[in-house]
């Protein structure tokens, strides 16, 4: 009887690179929607052109190098590494802003270190850093929740798309009426001027964790985590100890003194902490690749972000704190590679 031939490999793994990256992907969803929802449709138009530039940039250094260019997309990496500087980026932002950071991201972060899994930093947080150090400016123009916001200072689709392309806005607005400080920038500038926490979160931006639209949207972040914690995508031991870390601290200087340093709450639902406690530290390429190594390297993430945050020059420090790691990734897989059965 005649038997089938097929090529290697025989056996089918039970995951692969464009599984996992889709599945990072749909955990997203829910989030996406929410920040729409209270933000306009900024993150969609940053999402498209953050998307089409990675692809763009991609395509040409794989061709560059002389590598096949089909897989290299097909993979979906630069996709997620689009996606989530797309929402490290304020609603209102120039088309060029997204485009140069997603083409940063791919082609300093990623290709000059060979590629996918031999990159040494995340380069969604690369694109983002070259970005806010470059033009800070631009990357503080955070629009007014839609809850807060006048129906009138409302900006539809269309009017959000023509800022991106041309930077024009309705005749009758400008961007000072449109956007303000998120809550973090507002809580350090408060403080900068003597102002006690009381006194700063009285305005309306502030809920009862973080700031408004900002709960809800780390909200769903986190149930997308806990998504990816069910599908296997990311372990623990990161989430976990980057979160704990930073909890400990922020409860610690809370109990010192409540009218200077913020709540634990407040840490946990404003900024990028579930983020990038569920979807940028966990980063496979970048990240540390022991048990040990992971809760260390969770653990020291949490801590400097704490700390650039409370002290720093700038009121978010995530992104610095996750590059700060990944430099040290090497040198915690070091000391924390398990003994090898049979050797001292």
């Amino acid at each position: 009887m005649p038997f089938e031939l097929k090529p290697a490999p025989h056996i089918t793994p039970p995951t692969s690179v464009p599984l996992v990256m889709r599945r990072l992907l749909y955990a997203l969803v829910p989030a996406a929607i929410a920040h729409t929802w209270y933000f306009g449709w900024g993150l969609c138009i940053n999402l498209a052109i953050a998307v089409c530039a990675a692809l763009a940039a991609e395509a040409l250094v794989l061709r560059f190098r002389r590598r096949a260019i089909r897989p290299g997309i097909a993979d979906m990496s630069a996709v997620v590494t689009a996606v989530l500087l797309a929402f490290a980026l304020p609603p209102l932002a120039p088309w060029w802003l997204p485009a140069l950071g997603a083409a940063s991201a791919i082609v300093l972060a990623k290709h000059l270190y060979g590629g996918l899994g031999s990159n040494l930093f995340n380069p969604a947080m690369v694109g983002y850093v070259i970005l806010l150090i470059s033009f800070p400016i631009e990357m503080t123009q955070w629009l007014t929740p839609a809850e807060l916001a006048p129906a009138a200072d409302r900006l539809g689709l269309w009017a959000q798309l023509t800022y991106s392309v041309t930077g024009q806005l309705p005749f009758d607005l400008s961007l000072d009426a449109l956007t303000q400080a998120t809550p973090l920038d507002q809580i350090k500038e408060g403080l900068g001027e003597m102002r006690t926490l009381n006194e700063i979160q009285i305005g309306p931006l502030f809920g009862s964790y973080g700031g408004r639209g900002w709960e809800w949207i780390n909200g769903w972040i986190a149930l997308g985590g806990f998504y990816l914690l069910y599908c296997g995508v990311i372990r623990w031991h990161i989430p976990v100890s980057l979160l704990a870390a930073m909890l400990s601290f922020a409860t610690f200087m809370y109990a010192v003194d409540p009218s200077r340093y913020p709540s634990p709450g407040f840490h946990l639902f404003s900024g990028a902490a579930l983020l990038g406690a569920f979807f940028i530290a966990t980063d496979p390429v970048t990240a540390a690749g022991t048990n040990g190594g992971r809760l260390i390297y969770g653990a020291a993430i949490g801590i400097l972000t704490y700390a650039i945050r409370t002290w720093g020059s700038y009121p978010e420090g995530l992104a610095f704190a996750v590059l700060l790691m990944n430099a040290a990734v090497p040198l915690l897989d070091r000391y924390t590679r398990p003994r090898i059965y049979g050797r001292a």
